[in-house]
């Protein structure tokens, strides 16, 4: 008896799944060509896949009942399809679809014709996109040197994006928008799959983990109207979107190896694919090389694994872990007269940098009903900052004595619990979507450490760090933004995030001249606040758009902000975080898939900036003050227009296809108001820098290019056109001995690449990047890796072969 109960439970779980049924099929156009690729979803449900090569489909494990199957595809109609499934039935719906029609949804063009960025549709899985400017950038649309991740051209067809091209090795990401500073992208929110991977967006925003560009399926940028579904900061969101398992299939397996001069090689290896309800990603690269640059070498690790598995129809569960490990030799600063002979130079051959970063991530996702879903995130990060270096002023010899030895330990936990609702307010048809956000952030930053006197990466210190604090961030958010749908060509959005945050700092502030460590005076704030923001469309045709929005921002008190330069140095114990708001107004859309476009007109309000001044105590002595100075506006147009001649002018396209961009910007970064002081023979002369440029921020960032394909052959160029800026405040020409300020001068630099199809499952990239070999600067650092002038890299080439194979 007790042997047939176990057999019986052994059993059991086997039988029930025999029970339950599948829905397979074909899907094909009205001429019965197979559409591979084609998305097919149970309405209501979290269960879809995408069709195989040949058109065909399965959806396993599902259980008896009504089902409605919605099939679309790129530049079809899609169309939903009644099935009624009987207790462990297979039953067989093909599918074709009709009617050349606007996707609604991220659109990936065809062979031919425009191939470039597109826009969100207006809700964008939970959250809402409508009314805001936004892009994705669809990586496998671009002809780009993804093995380095080369901002420059990754970010081409985004308008007014600038970039620091002062990390030839793509291990860190430093760009911005609308005259903010591209400082490690830290004017932006960044986010990949959703949830955030700097060390602490509300104390320490600095993006030192970028993900490697051939596991991004698209990075979608939403500008500063993403204050009220996501927050900081004033340049809006910034979210790299890895590529999903191929639902199409059980397993592929794909191989991506790049060879370049100056000792490229990188290796990119992908594992990936769908077993009934289990979906599964893994990746692992490799990247080492020795720099364009003297002393500029890098080994850099990447791996990541991912799995998704529908638990039910209504539930599906996930997982995410990433690490990221690297070694990175830094070149350091140069002189304006040792740029002018040699940019390849380096001084400082002791530089080391390392950062190691373990990124981890738990999701699950319910659909309520057809109307109604949840999404639960909860992330976190374990990660280091590690240097290690002669930092001094570049006219200063290094004399082989001990280097300074900096260290920052992270440590990251969040959630996001967000809910999207459909509902009916007398005729209109509306949406709403809600969520709450919890962060809690540790840094421990210990610096001034005395290290070896050695060559290598070396991370030891004799003693103890000068500095040794620790920060704690906590915030709490809760946001809700609703779109309004009057009549059919015009909606309307409202919406606000209230924000809580709380920031303590203990620790060390210095040694005695005996050595012994000198506590930090506690400092703790809280406040909490209030974000408000509205926008609009309205469509003109079917696939364009008018959109405006108008959203208040904020950059929160970073933890930098708190910490005094100097023991002697005063924080404002009232230091307020900056506010304004963001506005754009924008015509955007698609004509055919010939013409894509995106022109507007922003106004960037940046108040209550951080800045230090002289003050005199009361015993007549004077000290640096930090406290909120001013207020500064960009304000200027944007323009992003692709066009292909040949597929609207020309039927038959033999010949191949040629496809023309432009990404335009003139923006006008200026100082409103923000006070400044200097000691001039022991007196306070007090100044404005009204008026003034803002620095980094160029008044013109333009990009163009050409590609040319037929069949499996394509070739890009593209030319970068970029008007100088200056490096500081006061908008210093003449640049100081030390090349820590002074102008950055304009700009132009071409890059070509091309991409060649062979046997279906090869493919060979090639390109050359900086073809002219022009010599230029985007950076004059003030301090780590510098100081002075960081080069961007002269002419480079690669080339790459990869492999993919279907099972």
């Amino acid at each position: 008896m007790k042997n047939r109960l176990l057999a019986f439970l052994f059993i059991l779980p086997f039988s029930s799944i025999a029970q339950l049924g599948a829905i397979s099929g074909q899907i094909t156009s009205e001429t019965k060509e197979p559409l591979p690729g084609a998305t097919i979803a149970l309405v209501g449900t979290v269960r879809g896949v995408e069709s195989n090569a040949k058109g065909n489909y399965i959806l396993k494990g599902l259980k008896p009942g009504q089902y409605t199957v919605k099939v679309s595809f790129v530049g079809y109609k899609p169309r939903l399809v009644e099935v009624t499934l009987n207790e462990g039935e297979q039953r067989e719906a093909n599918i074709s679809l009709s009617d050349v029609t606007e996707l609604q949804g991220v659109s990936v063009f065809a062979q031919s014709g425009v191939k470039g960025n597109t826009f969100l549709p207006e809700v964008n899985e939970y959250t809402i996109t409508a009314g805001k400017k936004n892009e994705v950038i669809l990586l496998d649309n671009l002809q780009a040197n993804l093995a380095m991740n080369n901002s420059r051209q990754i970010f081409s067809k985004t308008p007014g994006i600038s970039v620091w091209e002062s990390d030839g090795s793509g291990i860190q990401l430093g760009v911005a928008s609308r005259g903010l500073s591209p400082n490690r992208s830290w004017e932006f929110n960044v986010r990949m799959d959703g949830y955030d991977i700097t060390p602490d967006p509300m104390g320490y925003p600095e993006a030192y983990y970028t993900p490697p560009m051939e596991v991004v399926d698209r990075i979608e940028i939403i500008r500063g109207a993403s204050s009220l579904q996501y927050g900081p900061q004033f340049g809006g969101l910034m979210n790299f979107v890895l590529r999903k398992p191929d639902l199409s299939t059980k397993l592929v397996v794909e191989s991506q190896n790049t060879t370049g001069n100056n000792g490229l090689f990188s290796s990119f290896n992908y594992l990936g694919g769908t077993a009934g309800r289990l979906s599964y990603t893994t990746y692992y690269q490799k990247r080492v090389g020795n720099g364009w640059r003297q002393n500029s070498y890098f080994n850099t690790d990447h791996s990541h694994a991912e799995l998704s598995y529908a638990v039910s129809n209504k539930l599906k569960l996930g997982a995410q872990l990433t690490y990221m490990y690297t070694q990175s030799q830094q070149a350091g600063g140069l002189t304006d007269v040792e740029f002018a002979q040699n940019a390849q130079q380096s001084k400082r051959a002791r530089n080391w940098f390392s950062n190691p970063w373990f990124i981890y991530a738990l999701t699950a996702d319910y659909v309520i009903n057809t109307e109604s879903k949840l999404s639960l995130k909860y992330f976190g990060t374990t990660a280091e900052r590690n240097s290690v270096g002669f930092t001094k002023a570049i006219t200063e010899v290094d004399l082989m004595g001990n280097r300074q030895v900096d260290r920052d330990y992270y440590q990251t936990n969040g959630m996001e619990l967000r809910y999207l609702l459909n509902y009916r307010l007398g005729s209109w048809n509306n949406t709403v979507a809600t969520g709450l956000r919890y962060f809690g952030g540790e840094m421990k930053r210990k610096q001034l450490g005395v290290g070896s006197n050695g060559s290598g990466m070396d991370f030891d210190i004799q003693g103890l760090y000068t500095r040794d604090l620790v920060f704690h961030n906590t915030n709490y958010a809760a946001f809700a933004e609703t779109i309004l749908r009057p009549s059919d060509p015009l909606l309307v959005t409202v919406g606000a995030r209230l924000e809580q945050i709380e920031t303590h700092m203990t620790g060390q502030s210095g040694l005695s001249i005996t050595g012994s460590p000198i506590a930090a005076i506690p400092s703790s704030r809280g406040r909490s606040f209030v974000l408000l923001g509205a926008g609009a469309e309205y469509k003109i045709s079917t696939n364009t758009k008018l959109y405006s929005n108008i959203a208040q921002a904020y950059r929160p008190v970073l933890s930098s902000d708190l910490l005094p330069p100097a023991t002697t140095d005063v924080i404002d114990p009232n230091l307020s975080d900056a506010k304004g708001y963001n506005f754009d107004f924008g015509y955007r859309g698609e004509i055919g898939n010939y013409l894509t476009f995106d022109i507007d007109y922003f106004h960037l309000d940046y108040n209550n900036r951080v800045g230090t001044i002289a003050q005199t105590a009361a015993d007549g002595k004077i000290y640096q003050y930090r406290t909120n100075l001013g207020h500064s506006v960009s304000k200027g147009a944007e323009a992003y227009i692709e066009f292909s001649p040949t597929t609207a002018w020309l039927k038959n396209q033999r010949f191949g296809n040629i496809s023309l961009f432009a990404s335009v910007a003139a923006i006008r970064a200026r100082y409103l108001d923000f006070k400044t002081t200097s000691v001039v023979n022991g007196k306070i002369v007090e100044g404005n820098l009204a008026g003034k440029h803002v620095e980094n921020a160029p008044d013109k960032i333009n990009r163009y290019g050409i590609t040319y394909s037929k069949k499996g052959f394509s070739l890009s160029w593209q030319i970068s056109d970029i008007s100088e800026a200056f490096s500081d405040a006061s908008n210093t020409v003449t640049p100081n001995s030390a090349a820590t300020t002074g102008l950055i001068p304009a700009y132009q630099v071409q890059d070509i690449s091309g991409s060649y199809k062979f046997k279906k499952y090869a493919q060979l990239k090639f390109g050359v990047n900086n073809l002219t070999d022009a010599r230029y600067f985007t950076r004059r650092s003030g301090g780590y890796p510098g100081p002075g002038i960081l080069p961007a890299d002269g002419r480079t080439w690669y080339v790459g072969l990869n492999v993919k194979f279907v099972n």
